[in-house]
């Protein structure tokens, strides 16, 4: 990503904290005023209508950018890259296709800052394998699940099982645990020296848990999708809805011995139906979905 892909600056380097504090104030879109904003831009390409779908999700950008600040990196120059990442989103989101605009900028901003990570560190810069891409990204959510984010110094039973579940070995397990403790920073750490605010990075760590946006996004994901698995499923005939149902979205399913008895078929016939009637729905949910 070498080129800004609209005319628009959102920079959070000059003065972080009251960059913090002003993303605050742009309003949460509701659904309809999302879709016609991205809709317009997509037929008109205009920057101010562009800046009116971006800002409110700048918010987002920081949620992001606050689960990778243990790398060691500028929180500022991770959050203006994953806004570079919102404003390529802008550029490829189509909103007939269904889906909220936060729910489809999640993915570029996440690798906008991710690349950013990767070619701020050596290890990486020198070639690296996916799994050892994988380790980078996963060593930190795993130590913070096993309450030892301020431990250096791991067992070797545990890191024995990390490394085959990340599929690295021990070694390099060890050694991007010392690289990522020796450039953790403090939270406590004021933003901007030059600012009378005395504000920290910890004030502005945003909540874990899903804000107004995002559940909404959710919610109207899945009723999408919900509606698209409700309509795919005129493409089965009585027989397959209910050994689908009956196998695969009962509680408790039913066995190929028990469908087996109740349509007298055999048991392998049953898993036949099973297996033909997903391929069906899937393909029928693929076509509805693009249409």
């Amino acid at each position: 990503m070498t080129e800004t892909p609209i005319g628009l600056d959102f920079s959070p380097e000059l003065n972080m904290a009251r960059y913090l504090q002003s993303i605050r104030k742009y309003p949460i879109l509701t659904s309809e005023e999302e879709y016609n904003l991205a809709k317009n831009y997509k037929e008109t390409r205009d920057e101010k209508i562009a800046y009116k779908l971006i800002t409110p999700h700048l918010r987002l950008v920081v949620k992001v950018v606050s689960k990778y600040r243990g790398y060691g990196l500028p929180i500022n120059e991770m959050i203006s890259e994953g806004n570079m990442g919102l404003l390529y989103a802008v550029e490829k989101f189509d909103p007939d296709k269904g889906f909220r605009f936060s729910t489809y900028a999640l993915w570029w901003i996440k690798a906008s800052i991710q690349k950013y990570i990767l070619n701020s560190w050596s290890l990486v810069k020198i070639g690296t394998t996916a799994a050892q891409k994988k380790l980078f990204f996963n060593l930190r959510k795993i130590k913070n699940s096993l309450r030892l984010v301020e431990d250096r110094e791991m067992s070797s039973a545990i890191m024995e099982d990390i490394a085959k579940s990340l599929d690295v070995n021990i070694k390099e397990v060890t050694d991007m645990n010392n690289r990522m403790s020796s450039h953790d920073g403090s939270l406590n750490m004021v933003i901007d020296s030059s600012s009378d605010s005395g504000s920290e990075w910890l004030d502005f760590i945003a909540d874990k848990k899903p804000n107004q946006e995002e559940t909404l996004g959710y919610n109207e994901t899945y009723q999408y999708r919900k509606k698209l698995f409700t309509q795919a499923l005129s493409c089965l005939n009585e027989r397959e809805r209910d050994i689908l149902y009956k196998r695969r979205l009962n509680d408790k399913a039913l066995t190929l011995d028990d469908l087996s008895k109740a349509y007298n078929i055999s048991k392998e016939r049953v898993r036949q139906i099973e297996l033909n009637s997903i391929r069906k729905l899937q393909k029928a949910v693929g076509e509805l979905a693009f249409r």
